[in-house]
């Protein structure tokens, strides 16, 4: 099974940007379709986005859609959410993960996660 550790998240003013990384490790990384979810204090989390396992379809949240962009590189083993134009609602936890559609396919096991954090 796949490893994953998100890294890339901080504290970023509304307006900005960060680009999150997830690094893979223990697995057959390019087999994966892959996706982003996050979790906001006090809600459940929520799926941002996914990439199918050669890059070659990608798929977003509707509150998302421009905002975001999810990319990999199957060399590198990384998989990448760039985010514009950030809002203070976008402060969560966010996570990479395989996915089976909108869903974890292993929903029992997530990374430590990156926090983002941004302030109005």
């Amino acid at each position: 099974q796949v490893q994953l550790v998100e890294s890339g998240g901080g504290l970023v003013q509304a307006g900005g940007s960060l680009r999150l990384s997830c690094a893979a490790s223990g697995g057959t990384f390019s087999m994966y379709t892959l996706g982003w979810f996050r979790q906001a204090p006090g809600k459940e989390r929520e799926f941002v986005a996914r990439i199918t396992w050669n890059g070659g379809s990608t798929y977003y949240a509707d509150s998302l859609k421009g905002r975001f962009t999810i990319s990999r590189d199957n060399a590198k083993n990384t998989l990448y959410l760039q985010m514009n134009s950030l809002k203070p609602e976008d402060t969560a936890i966010y996570y990479c993960a395989p996915v089976q559609g909108s869903s974890p396919l292993f929903p029992d096991y997530w990374g430590q996660g990156t926090q983002v954090t941004v302030s109005s």
